[in-house]
């Protein structure tokens, strides 16, 4: 459980940037941020003051939410006109997070406090939570040794002639039973995903996930991971798969190969090795992302694997890492576009793949930790290809 010193610093540190902004406070009512602030995923508002103590309003459950969070004003949830003697008549100018806030809800809260202006903290509630702090950073690597253990495991159970579903199904078992939780939380918009994927075959396939590989899927319905594709010999396995352990996500790709691989995918396979070894030499505080995702592109097309870099041929991702924590898709993203420095404590899967059409897909991906010393890896097992 989250502690009293934790939230508190999370809830400082956030007043402290509505101060700055000259804010009044904020409204949370988007699940993962409440549960950031409060430590209690329960059905709840969060009033979050500039100064003084937060007011957590529950719906359902208070009990849970009493017994979970920290917080000593734990409350229900008001009846609609009761709800704006909570928050101060001189809380004029109230945080709100436009990004995954629904037009209903802004609407709703909008009537309960008439003459109030809402303003959009997306980027600063992304920014707050971007950086982990010790505890946070010790809930990513007890996540990132979970789910590495299962990698580890494939051997055990990867067989010619298994379809992609079943080497995925067998995955997500043993993931599960190690106590994986399975919300793979995202906060982009129209993004899914169910927990990673197991691809062979089908790894050479389009898709609408934001992603290097995506897999075929198994209906036009949920065209994303793994198919009824049967695993052969000599061609790459990607497994690639998040682990979600107290909340909090880590993510992890490897190759497997049973028999010998193309040449063709070695060298590319080398060349994302060597990416990743740039990167995580580079991934310390100050390093402008934009800067490290255009030198990891240029490598790509020394390396002569340009157009294949990060995805199907005109298809391609244009990230190489991304943020994780509570959720997948998190601050910051080594990307173009993304130009600002890296700040120690911020922890981000570094995933450089290539897609090969006619061969398949091959790459790496694991997450690291922001530090002085560079990327400290967090999913610390070998990163070879495994050949069975």
């Amino acid at each position: 459980m989250i502690t009293r010193d934790e939230t508190a610093q999370r809830i400082t540190t956030m007043q402290a940037l509505l101060k700055e902004k000259r804010l009044d406070g904020a409204l949370f009512i988007f699940p993962i941020d409440v549960y950031y602030f409060s430590g209690t995923r329960q059905n709840s508002t969060l009033w979050l003051p500039s100064a003084g103590e937060p007011i957590l309003m529950v719906r359902k459950s208070l009990a849970r939410a009493k017994a979970e969070s920290p917080l000593p004003d734990i409350r229900p949830f008001p009846s609609s006109k009761e709800f704006s003697s909570v928050i101060p008549e001189d809380a004029l100018k109230i945080g709100f997070t436009f990004d995954v806030a629904p037009v209903q809800q802004l609407n709703f809260y909008s009537k309960l406090l008439a003459g109030r202006e809402f303003i959009d903290i997306s980027s600063l509630n992304r920014e707050v939570r971007s950086v982990k702090s010790l505890f946070e950073l010790r809930q990513i690597k007890a996540s990132g040794d979970a789910l590495s253990s299962i990698f580890t495991q494939v051997p055990e159970f990867l067989k010619e002639g298994m379809r992609e579903l079943d080497l995925a199904a067998e995955f997500e078992y043993r993931l599960r039973k190690a106590g994986n939780e399975g919300y793979v939380r995202m906060r982009a918009y129209n993004q899914e995903l169910f927990g990673g994927l197991a691809v062979s075959a089908g790894a050479a396939s389009y898709g609408f996930f934001d992603g290097a590989v995506t897999g075929k899927g198994l209906s036009n319905a949920s065209p994303q991971g793994a198919s009824r594709e049967v695993i052969g010999r000599n061609t790459p396995v990607v497994i690639d798969f998040t682990g979600v352990f107290d909340g909090y996500i880590t993510d992890m790709t490897r190759i497997f190969v049973i028999g010998a691989l193309d040449p063709e995918l070695q060298r590319a396979f080398d060349l994302a090795l060597e990416i990743q070894s740039y990167l995580q030499r580079e991934l310390k505080p100050g390093a402008i992302c934009e800067e490290l995702f255009f030198k990891a592109v240029e490598m790509a097309e020394q390396g002569g694997f340009g157009d294949k870099f990060m995805g199907m041929p005109g298809e391609q991702a244009r990230f190489v890492g991304h943020g994780v924590g509570l959720e997948l898709d998190e601050f910051p993203v080594i990307a173009q576009g993304f130009k600002v420095p890296l700040r120690t404590g911020q922890t981000i899967a570094i995933e450089p793949k290539f897609v090969i059409p006619g061969k398949g897909a091959i790459g790496i991906e694991n997450t690291f930790a922001v530090s002085l010393d560079g990327g400290r890896k967090l999913t610390d097992i070998p990163d070879g290809i495994t050949f069975l």
